[in-house]
């Protein structure tokens, strides 16, 4: 197992290395042109960018999708907005632009309007969708044809997960009312693991890395658990059975505020872990054309390797952690305490 991580990592870090030299090296705007190609690769875009070799930019535009109270819905291609001269946003159409932070505006400041755009972070939201039903409706379907045999296939894959997220971390934190909850652990661990992955991909969207996909999970986590919390575990939080009356002005707070801070703490344990992985290997990969120097070059790449071989496990690690943390806490509300 090791040694197939080793390999899978170091095939993932020549192309990283591969993509991101490139883009780095055919930089002629100085430093801070490459300083900013690592805030540019994890950050959200209009337009999917995967390298720049020479003048060429190898670039995917994506739907701008435009809605305002006087035009309705409109939809432009990314590449309108984009200079010819400079291939950078900027360039007005048809009334908008985008601006260098990759804001969308109306020309006319006194226009309301609302981007509903498909960015590179809804794009690989879509494409890691896809491949999380792909790898689940397979394996149900070949449950489904001959669900007597031992599993094949994706199936022989998707079932250990399976049994380990049932049997390791609903049963133990949920109790006997895991069946229940189980299906949306299996989904936020499949997505978040696959999405983790898939981010690693030279080219690929950060999209755990953001902060909104990881709030919306972190959100759907705090709904699970205090829409299914019963009455005992209500009390505990406006009642806390066994303190005393003075107290229970100080611990009413505490466990109110906690209710929030809980999915608080999930949603930046995985936007913090995924984006730090990132910025440290471009970061990596940078040194080589800041230093110029062979030995800067050698030692570099041989990190880069390493931290893309942590990565693959940070990204199950991180997968599993929101996970288990999500089964504690809808296990804490729906269990039956006995006082």
């Amino acid at each position: 197992m090791f040694r197939k991580f080793l390999c899978i990592s170091a095939l993932l870090s020549v192309f990283i290395l591969a993509f991101s030299t490139a883009t780095f090296a055919s930089s002629e705007e100085g430093e801070e042109s490459k300083t900013s190609f690592i805030m540019h690769h994890v950050k959200d875009s209009h337009e999917w960018h995967f390298a720049t070799f020479g003048h060429t930019h190898v670039t995917l535009p994506l739907p701008v999708i435009i809605y305002s109270s006087d035009r309705g819905v409109e939809i432009y291609s990314s590449s309108n907005f984009v200079d010819p001269e400079t291939h950078k946003f900027g360039k007005e159409h048809k009334g908008y632009y985008i601006d260098s932070h990759d804001h969308l505006h109306a020309v006319d400041d006194s226009r309301s309007i609302v981007d509903l755009s498909i960015t590179k972070n809804v794009a690989m939201l879509i494409l890691v969708l896809v491949v999380v039903l792909f790898l689940l409706l397979s394996a149900a379907k070949r449950y489904k044809k001959h669900p007597s045999a031992p599993p094949k296939g994706v199936a022989s894959f998707i079932e250990p997960i399976v049994i380990f997220i049932r049997d390791e971390v609903a049963k133990p934190n949920i109790g006997h009312k895991y069946k229940k909850f189980t299906p949306y652990l299996l989904t936020i661990f499949f997505f978040i693991w696959i999405g983790n992955l898939m981010g690693l991909i030279p080219g690929a969207a950060n999209l755990t890395g953001n902060i909104a996909v990881t709030m919306t999970l972190a959100v759907f986590t705090f709904f699970a658990t205090n829409l299914n919390g019963n009455k005992e575990y209500w009390k505990h939080v406006f009642a806390t059975p066994g303190v005393p009356l003075p107290l229970l002005v100080v611990i009413v707070p505490v466990e109110f505020i906690g209710l929030f801070t809980k999915p608080f703490a999930l949603m930046v344990r995985l936007f913090v872990a995924m984006t730090a992985g990132h910025i440290v290997i471009l970061s990596f990969i940078g040194l080589i054309f800041v230093f110029e120097s062979y030995a800067v070059g050698v030692a570099s790449t041989m990190m880069v390797v390493f931290i893309n071989l942590i990565e693959l496990l940070v990204a199950v690690i991180q997968a599993y952690v929101f996970t288990l943390f999500s089964a504690m806490y809808i296990g804490q509300a729906v269990a039956e305490h006995d006082h």
